[in-house]
């Protein structure tokens, strides 16, 4: 059936008419008025949304569901047990953090998995982004767009095709995470959408900021070195704010402003609520799922969480110098790891947008032992490469209709820490698929099926 969808559309943009042209100036012309660029780059550059099947979702929502128990297990060890703590290799500021009781039960009220379909059963989890779970604007923003593409809509005529909208979990798990943390009362929050104005995601923000007043919330987008707490209250100017959807990264916003910064002073003192919490960092860090994966750990976790995770994490562990298994053999990790480049990734535990990542096959050998003494050095993660799914997308450039085979994840958002709820689908022709490093497009997702 998807092979089918995706023949139907691209038949249509090749059929002979103006539909290809057509489809790319509306494309165009309705990102520029909606100001849907990262940076300077349009946020969407193909002409075909991303097609999932309903099996392929079902299988996306019940991974979650059984994965994510798993990670709060791990999350609630870590956060009552110092020493089993350690194997996430969180610095000292991020241990001070942890203290701070965010007044709400779960560390990352919204998150996001980055995963791979490395074929229609076969589904790989390569990390949880639970500090600042970008794109959900982006991808709403583009479903509503394309309904308004000429070629989405012949393709209709054919396909019955459904949104999975990801913004109203993110909103939920915001005033859910307030309702918790302001207790018997019931005041309206005050929301800051707080990053630093210059970033190129600063577009999202807009989107976040029109969909909050849009449901009846009051909003403003606020730069961390705007407020100021004082007489007990978080002020940006004279907004008062009260919750706080951080989009700032923790490790930017204490670099840039110390350990006391306003917003560290108010959370601390219960005078703002802040989603996600600075509880967040534990399951953050790259090395979460090397403790997820690690043989050490595994009587922290059910036989059916097992199962998952031996299924759907790849082999993940911390760089240091001791023996641990892969595939049931025991193995010296950082000899093992130099002599096995090519089916290995290397990650900064605490990273994003790419950086830092090294890709054991695209690199020489030299390049890659250098690469594992800094991670040796700086707290890494080494990871069994997955096998990188591809579609053809296609394109209307310089008066032709191209299609490019691309690279693609699929990214499940998660609201209330408890089940998914959107997917974000980026795409790309390297073999890093990430937006923010440059090399990436963000694609709407749809769920298809014929007519």
């Amino acid at each position: 059936m998807m092979s089918d969808a995706v023949s139907c559309y691209h038949d249509l943009l090749a059929s002979g008419s103006a539909l290809a042209a057509d489809s790319q100036a509306a494309l165009e012309k309705v990102q520029q008025i909606r100001g849907l660029h990262f940076g300077t780059r349009p946020v969407c550059t193909v002409l075909r949304p991303r097609f999932l099947t309903p099996a392929q979702y079902h299988l996306l929502h019940e991974t979650v569901n059984v994965l994510l128990p798993a990670f709060h297990a791990m999350y609630e060890r870590a956060l009552a047990d110092p020493i089993f703590r350690q194997q996430f290799r969180m610095l000292d500021w991020e241990e001070q953090l942890l203290g701070i009781d965010p007044g709400f039960r779960d560390p990352s009220p919204t998150s996001r998995f980055d995963t791979f379909f490395a074929s229609d059963d076969e589904l790989l989890f390569t990390e949880f982004n639970t500090e600042t779970p970008a794109g959900a604007g982006y991808s709403d923003a583009l479903a509503e767009l394309f309904y308004g593409v000429p070629v989405f809509q012949e393709f209709q005529r054919r396909f019955r095709v459904n949104p999975i909208p990801a913004k109203p979990g993110v909103l939920h798990a915001l005033t859910d995470s307030f309702k918790q943390w302001q207790g018997h009362t019931s005041d309206a929050p005050r929301i800051a959408i707080l990053d630093w104005r210059e970033v190129p995601t600063f577009s999202e923000f807009v989107l976040f900021y029109d969909y909050f007043k849009a449901m009846g919330i009051e909003a403003r987008i606020v730069d961390p070195r705007e407020v100021e707490y004082r007489a007990g209250r978080l002020m940006a100017g004279d907004y008062h704010i009260t919750l706080i959807y951080k989009r700032v990264l923790i490790s930017e916003l204490i670099e840039r402003g110390g350990i006391d910064h306003p917003v560290v002073q108010a959370v601390r003192d219960r005078a703002v609520c802040m989603v996600n919490s600075f509880r967040c960092k534990i399951l953050f860090k790259k090395a979460s799922l090397a403790v997820l994966s690690d043989e050490r750990n595994a009587a922290l976790f059910t036989p059916v969480q097992q199962a998952a995770i031996a299924r759907h994490i790849p082999w993940t562990r911390v760089v240091e110098s001791r023996k641990t298994t892969i595939e049931g053999a025991e193995i010296d990790l950082v000899p093992w790891a130099s002599a096995n480049k090519d089916r290995l990734v290397l990650k900064p535990n605490d990273d994003y947008g790419g950086k830092g990542i090294v890709l054991g096959w695209l690199v020489d050998q030299r390049t890659w032992d250098d690469a594992i003494q800094t991670a040796l050095a700086l707290p890494y993660v080494v990871q069994q490469k997955v096998k990188l799914p591809y579609e053809a997308f296609p394109s209307f450039e310089n008066n032709s209709l191209q299609v490019i085979d691309r690279m693609l994840d699929t990214n499940p958002y998660v609201a209330f820490g408890a089940f998914m709820h959107g997917c974000l689908t980026r795409i790309s022709t390297e073999e890093l698929v990430n937006v923010t490093a440059g090399g990436g497009s963000t694609v709407p997702t749809f769920l298809v099926e014929p007519r």
